[in-house]
């Protein structure tokens, strides 16, 4: 298991939270993903090594919000 976290930027109430959360899941190999509103960021759980890091920024900009890999 791995845990990547992201910054989200867009979200400005719980639907896009409902959006975003979502969009990761739909990424094959995600175990879980929180997604945080106020903190404008998402942990998500991956079954192997972080290297889908990019199909999750992918999925999350494809709904229309803007997400980067936290440092």
């Amino acid at each position: 298991m791995a845990t990547v976290n992201l910054k989200v930027g867009g979200m400005s109430c719980e639907m896009c939270v409902g959006h975003v959360t979502r969009a990761l899941l739909s990424v094959d190999g995600v175990v879980s993903a929180k997604v945080d509103l106020e903190g404008g960021s998402a942990v998500v759980v991956t079954e192997d090594e972080p290297s889908r890091v990019a199909e999750l920024i992918d999925a999350v900009t494809e709904e229309g919000y803007e997400a980067e890999e936290a440092s």
